[in-house]
Parts: structure tokens; C-alpha cells; sequence
């Protein structure tokens, strides 16, 4: 079956991904992806830090079912139920007034740039220029690839939209130096997860803040991979002790859903107006069906709390039992990078996959370890275990 299904994709998909691994998952319980010859696999990956509170939650999908059953689709023309009580519930969560929803995480971004640049439209000022970090990730579009600090994003794409200038993470005064009058926004990832989960200092985020506020920038935090709980709390940013203008979500707010959401303060998102932005799917019935169950069960089981305390002890004993083979192991909460000394990450995700574990590498020397909200301890244990005896036994 699988092979069929491999010929396929090799003569009717666009050739985006290459050479796939191949497994093929056609059922999910909790952790567990059961692949389509009935083999079982504990995932530490959840689709790239989306499955946030596992695979077929059951509370997850029985509101799905009754949503299907009832309404999928409308459009933003009327008033939609879910979307609306979605925008209340993550506004009095967060300290953000305003919402707008989309469809992905790149679509999110867009919407927080186009918004910035909008506000100094609208006050008459000739402010337009984006300032991003090197090594961060922002998404697909030409627009977000140009915003991504990594020129294997953007190099086949030029020309590029113009505005964006990038610095080093944690350079104040290479950020300072950037600055200039038409200075609208800087745009960070408080924690980088495309180029190996890389937190930025306390120091460094609480200049940016600093530096918006002196200089009248918008300062946007792209929340995508690390919102949602994913990092110990609800968004990322509460571990630096600021809050940004605007702050994107995306791939864990619908549970696997897609959706995705820029929230901002009133000063801002007032800078919207009928006309200025819009989305076909963004917010319908089914998708903000999806993460208010999300949201409802995250809550009901908390699982930001998990993930400070599982995430904490997985780290620990990571350092404690692979640590000799590594130059760092970083992150926060569920997010995890483990950088190994010697080049033998994508070796390693191999090998654990012999062993039915799922995981992610960023480039050769990092994993990147972004699994469900709901893991355990004993299921760090085990991975643990695991890594441990591939590395003593193979490297």
C-alpha cells in the first residue's frame, strides 16, 4: 500500500518535501500514531508542534462531529457564532483587545505586518521598514520568507518586498544601528524553533520593548510555533516580562485544525478598517469550533502547566543522561532543541524511528523535540532511555 501511495506522490505531487520518510500514519490516540501496517510510534514531534493536546482527544472530537454535522462553512459577510466567543476567550486570556483570524501561521504574519505598516499609513507617516532577526522564521510567502532571516528561504524568489532588514539575535546595538525614521516594526520569535529552538536573552527582549517604546515601533512577537502553552506558558513573551503591540498564533490553536490568529492592543489593531484586510476560511464555524474545544481542554487539564513541569523534567534529565554527547540542550517547556557535538542528528532521528519514535532534526547536529502538551514523565523516561542507548551503542 504504501508503495502505491509513494508513486503517487512522486508522479502527481509537487516535488516541495523530497524524498519523504516513509511511514505512513493513518490513526492517532494521545502520543500514539498507529502507521498504516498497524505498527505503533510515540510521537515527539505532533506534526511540527501542532497536535497540542494529542491525537483524537475525545473531547476534541466530538465537538468537531457536531460542528461537521451542523455547519462548515459560511463566510466572515455574516456573523459567525465561534468566531466570535473564540476572539473573546483569547482576549480575556491575554492582555490583547482585538483578534482577527486566519487560515496558517505565514497568513497570521502577514496580517501583523500589514497592520503595522497600516497604523503609520493612517498617521500619515512614512514608516514602512521591518526589522527581523537572522535565523528566524516567519513563513512561506514571499512576503514572510523575505521577513525570515535564512537566505535559502528567499534566495530563488527576488525580487523581494522591499522594507525588511535583518540583524543578529541578541545585538543591541546592531539593533539599535538598524533603526531608522521609517522604522515600523521589529518582529522577533522570542524563542527561534526554525533554526533550533534558540531563546533570545532577557536583556535582548527587553531593549526591544524599550527601544518601541522610545522610538513610537511596533513591536510583534510571531508566536506561531511557541503560543498556545507550548513553552510553560500561555505565550511565550510572559517569560521575558514584556507584551508586545501585536502577537501571531497558529499551528497548536485548533488541536490540528488549521487556524491562526493575530491578536493585538487597541492602538493598533484600530489602524484596520473595513476593506483593509480580509480571509475566505480564516475564523469559519469549523475551524474556531476546533480551537475553542482546544482551548477548553488545555484549560480543563492543564496542560500549560504540564508542559512547564514535564518540559522541565525532560530537559533535566536529558542534561543529566545524554549530556556528554552534547554542545547545548535548550528551550523551554515542550520545546526542546538537544545540540549534539558531532554531526549525527538526522542519524540519530533514523535510529530512533527504528525504535517507534518520532522526531524532528534541524540540520545535522540538532533535534528538535516539540511533542503533544499531554506527554508524561514516564513518556520523557522512555524517550530518554531510549536516546541514551542508541547513543552509547551506535555513536
Amino acid at each position: 500500500m504504501l508503495d502505491k501511495i509513494i508513486e503517487l506522490d512522486k508522479n502527481y505531487y509537487m516535488n516541495t518535501f523530497g524524498p519523504r520518510t516513509k511511514l505512513m500514519f493513518t490513526e492517532g490516540h494521545g502520543i500514539n500514531l498507529t502507521n498504516y501496517d498497524g505498527e505503533v510510534y510515540k510521537d515527539f514531534f505532533a506534526g511540527i508542534a501542532v497536535s497540542a493536546v494529542g491525537h483524537s482527544h475525545p473531547a476534541l472530537v466530538e465537538a468537531l462531529q457536531n460542528q461537521v454535522s451542523k455547519l462548515l462553512h459560511t463566510s466572515s459577510v455574516y456573523y459567525i457564532e465561534n468566531q466570535a466567543l473564540l476572539a473573546e476567550k483569547l482576549c480575556q486570556k491575554t492582555p490583547f483587545d482585538k483578534a482577527f483570524f486566519a487560515s496558517t501561521g505565514a497568513e497570521a504574519n502577514e496580517g501583523a505586518i500589514k497592520l503595522a505598516r497600516k497604523y503609520f499609513y493612517n498617521k500619515g507617516e512614512d514608516k514602512y521598514e521591518i526589522i527581523t532577526l537572522n535565523k528566524s522564521f516567519h513563513g512561506r510567502t514571499v512576503t514572510t520568507a523575505t521577513a525570515t532571516g535564512q537566505e535559502k528561504y528567499k534566495a530563488p524568489y527576488a525580487p523581494l518586498t522591499p522594507g525588511f532588514v535583518h540583524v543578529d539575535a541578541n545585538d543591541v546595538e546592531g539593533l539599535r544601528a538598524a533603526i531608522s525614521p521609517k522604522t515600523a516594526a521589529i518582529m522577533v520569535e522570542v524563542i527561534q524553533g526554525e533554526s533550533g529552538v534558540r531563546p533570545l536573552s532577557h536583556e535582548f527582549v527587553s531593549e526591544i520593548r524599550s527601544i518601541c517604546d522610545q522610538n513610537d515601533i511596533i513591536f510583534i512577537v510571531d508566536e506561531v510555533q511557541t503560543g498556545i502553552g507550548r513553552t510553560g506558558k500561555f505565550f511565550a513573551f510572559e517569560h521575558f516580562g514584556i507584551v508586545p503591540d501585536i502577537v501571531t498564533s497558529a499551528k497548536a490553536l485548533g488541536g490540528g485544525v488549521p487556524i491562526a490568529a493575530v491578536l493585538a492592543k487597541d492602538f493598533v489593531a484600530s489602524a484596520f478598517t473595513p476593506g483593509d484586510h480580509g480571509t475566505t476560511f480564516g475564523g469559519n464555524p469549523l475551524s474556531t469550533c476546533a480551537a475553542l474545544a482546544t482551548l477548553d481542554i488545555i484549560e480543563k487539564e492543564n496542560l500549560v502547566a504540564n508542559s512547564l513541569e514535564v518540559g522541565t523534567y525532560f530537559k533535566n534529565q536529558l542534561e543529566e543522561k545524554i549530556g556528554y554527547a552534547c554542545s547545548e540542550i535548550r528551550g523551554k517547556g515542550l520545546m526542546i532543541g538537544v545540540e549534539f557535538k558531532e554531526p549525527i542528528a538526522k542519524a540519530v532521528v533514523a535510529k530512533l524511528i527504528e525504535h517507534k519514535i518520532l522526531v524532528g532534526a534541524v540540520g545535522d547536529t540538532i533535534l528538535r523535540i516539540v511533542p503533544p502538551l499531554i506527554l508524561t514523565k514516564e513518556d520523557a523516561d522512555g524517550f530518554v532511555g531510549t536516546l541514551l542507548n542508541i547513543l552509547k551503542e551506535e555513536f
